[in-house]
């Protein structure tokens, strides 16, 4: 298993970045080749004092396919609409998920 992880600093303006993320970049984000599931949420708590708006995660099968899937043209069309709404910019990370 492969996750892909967006964290999004805090917008200029967080009732549009709400708006437009749920009707248009969560609807383009679905549409990844291989992705096996997603989530999101609007509630995210740091311990330390940075803190984000959001954060988006999702599961690949594995770093292969999370590449296939972002050089797409589905994955061209996500990372393109980002500037859209994320005035705050947004932090990519991606790595294996290991078990115990």
């Amino acid at each position: 298993m492969h996750k892909l992880l967006v964290l999004y600093p805090h917008p200029t303006d967080p009732e549009a970045f709400r708006s437009y993320y749920e009707n248009t970049h969560l609807p383009l984000a679905a549409q990844l080749p291989g992705l096996l599931d997603w989530r999101y949420s609007f509630t995210v708590r740091s311990a330390s004092e940075e803190t984000y708006f959001a954060v988006f995660e999702a599961d690949f099968p594995d770093a292969e396919t999370l590449a296939a899937a972002l050089s797409s043209p589905e994955g061209e069309a996500v990372q393109a609409d980002v500037p859209n709404y994320a005035t705050g910019g947004a932090i990519v990370l991606d790595y294996p998920v290991t078990s115990p």
